[in-house]
């Protein structure tokens, strides 16, 4: 009997059981022929037949309510042939039976609400995801002369979702790039996210110096956040070999060259965009090769046991070979690694290379002054 029902449930034309409606069958059947198999042992007398309502619970953990019902109506037969092998039927063995049929259905009950919550939880998952994308555009594999890859790893599965924020684009005033890292969580996040992101896809093509983009954006945060709530944001700009970073309260980035790690920091600290950040660009030289790391501060924070990650001294080795998208991708498993899976907080990872340009400018300065000094 144990074996057709299996069978039935898994023939063909029906549709196929999922892992988990598989694997709580098969526990279910198990302890069916276990309580079966000492039954029979035991003699006529059905003493055991009531822990066969274990059976659709055991079920109801894993598997849909379709195959509760199955196991329980094998449990209810299975219980009520013991039952009459009897050669006297008692009350007992009546009501073991009886309560049998009732799990069932308690079994049923609970294993089709678990299957909606599961529903439910999938389609917030999927409606988180299509928030995330349509705000977190793919970059490269590239953007002007450069090679770039983004990368995005979210610390949860289910639907909560963050408000990291990168974008790539090349402009008039060369490829500029920002990173950056809404406070909270939601949709209230990817929100304030989305509204840094279209404004800076506006003033990264209107304006020449990246003092006044943080400005504009300052703006744009400021009208739409309380008083606690900012943005911290690093603006990257490369042109001509000029690379020019401006930090709002963001992670330095983190510059690769020759098997060397540089952490970039700014001249001076500057708050967040919503509080009037004041910058000052720091401005290096690149050499053909040299790779940028972008990352917001969920990098900085994954630890396990206390012990955080050591991005600094397993970046080059982790980022500096390949292509920029296979460094990012050996990066996550690292850190994946690294923690056991379990993270605090969402990352937004940009890494891009430069690869030398045929007219590079012969001074390290920043492109709005390369502007002039070519009018």
């Amino acid at each position: 009997m144990l074996s057709d029902v299996r069978t039935r449930l898994l023939q063909p034309g029906r549709s196929p059981l999922s892992p988990g409606s598989r694997a709580g069958l098969g526990a279910a059947l198990i302890l069916l022929a276990i309580v079966s198999a000492v039954e029979l042992a035991d003699g006529r007398a059905a003493n055991y037949i009531a822990l066969m309502v274990a059976a659709p619970f055991l079920a109801a953990a894993l598997a849909s309510w379709r195959v509760v019902l199955g196991v329980g109506a094998t449990a209810s037969l299975l219980g009520a042939g013991f039952a009459l092998a009897e050669r006297r039927l008692s009350l007992s063995t009546a009501v073991a039976v009886a309560g049998i049929v009732l799990g069932t259905g308690i079994a049923a009950a609970v294993a089709s609400a678990r299957e909606r919550q599961a529903k439910q939880i999938a389609e917030l998952s999927k409606l988180a995801a299509v928030a995330q994308q349509a705000v977190l555009r793919p970059l490269g594999p590239r953007v002007g002369t450069l090679s770039v890859a983004g990368r995005y790893i979210s610390s949860t599965a289910t639907a909560e979702i963050g408000g990291d924020l990168y974008e790539a684009i090349d402009t008039p005033y060369g490829v500029r790039m920002i990173i950056g890292d809404v406070r909270g969580k939601g949709l209230e996040a990817v929100r304030l996210a989305s509204i840094v992101l279209g404004s800076y896809r506006h003033v990264a093509y209107e304006r020449a110096d990246l003092r006044a983009v943080v400005a504009d954006l300052d703006r744009a945060v400021a009208r739409n956040v309380g008083d606690e709530d900012f943005v911290t944001a690093a603006l990257v700009e490369e042109r001509g070999g000029t690379l020019t970073i401006v930090n709002c309260g963001h992670p330095a980035p983190l510059l690769l060259r020759g098997g060397a790690v540089i952490p970039l920091e700014p001249p001076a600290p500057a708050p967040p965009l919503g509080f009037m950040p004041v910058v000052r660009p720091r401005v290096e030289r690149l050499e053909p090769g040299d790779r940028l790391l972008l990352f917001t501060d969920g990098l900085g924070e994954a630890r396990r046991e206390g012990e955080f990650f050591p991005t600094a001294d397993r970046a080059w080795r982790l980022l500096g070979h390949g292509t920029v998208g296979d460094g990012l991708a050996s990066l996550e498993t690292a850190l994946v690694e690294w923690v056991h899976g379990r993270l605090d907080d969402d990352i937004a990872l940009v890494l891009m290379e430069y690869t030398g340009t045929p007219t590079a400018a012969t001074a390290a300065v920043p492109s709005w002054e390369v502007g002039a000094a070519e009018g």
